[in-house]
């Protein structure tokens, strides 16, 4: 069964004890719709998802549609979703304790902060990636630029990050403090870090079009 909200009215006639609950699918038909409180879905599925601020303590979803979600601040202690896909995700500020998604799919995800203790996903895929901390279990981006980066496998054009800990890399152009990795790690264009370090016993890191390019003092402006 799916719920269908078309006003306001009707989304605060169903929040008790600050919690929106339905044991189905949601879909609200209308723009500017404001939860204060926790949500609880099968489904979320909306055209655009468009609001100032995003507060709930929980946002538990099996899926995440919407062509655009748009937000100044989105704040959660928990959001927990089997898939999120969205062509563009845009807000100035995503904090969460956890961010835990089967899939997440963006154009672009854009932030001008996102603080979480944990981001967990099997797949991020996403034009662009700026963020302080990211840790996936694969990152699939065209770009990716953060403070440190945890994760399974990256495939990426350009990385700029403080720290990198990953199994394998296979980039266009890394740039990062140190970089620790399991079995290969390796650049197209250029590689500039600190340090670079396999953990594997027959492990290998290069680059194919020049010289690794190790500066101890490098501090990836």
């Amino acid at each position: 069964m799916t719920k269908i909200y078309n006003t306001q009215a009707e989304i605060d006639a169903d929040i008790k004890n600050y919690l929106l609950k339905y044991d189905g699918d949601i879909v609200i038909n209308f723009d500017d719709a404001i939860i204060e409180g926790n949500i609880n879905a099968w489904d979320i599925n909306a055209g655009n998802i468009e609001a100032w601020d995003i507060k709930a303590n929980n946002i538990n979803a099996n899926d995440i549609k919407a062509g655009i979600i748009n937000a100044n601040d989105i704040n959660a202690w928990d959001i927990n979703a089997g898939n999120i896909n969205a062509n563009d995700i845009k807000a100035g500020i995503i904090k969460a304790n956890d961010i835990n998604a089967w899939d997440i799919n963006a154009g672009n995800i854009e932030a001008w902060d996102i603080n979480a203790n944990d981001i967990k996903a099997n797949d991020i895929k996403a034009g662009i990636i700026n963020a302080n901390d990211i840790n996936a279990w694969d990152i699939n981006a065209g770009n990716i630029n953060a403070n440190d980066i945890n994760a399974n496998d990256i495939k990426a054009w350009d990385i700029n990050a403080g720290n990198i800990e990953a199994n394998d890399i296979n980039a266009g152009i890394i740039k990062a403090w140190d970089i620790i990795y399991y079995a290969v790690c390796f650049a197209y264009q250029s590689i500039t870090c600190k340090s670079i370090v396999g953990t594997r016993v027959k492990h290998r890191h290069f680059c194919l079009d020049s010289e690794i390019n190790i500066k101890r003092d490098y501090n990836n402006d």
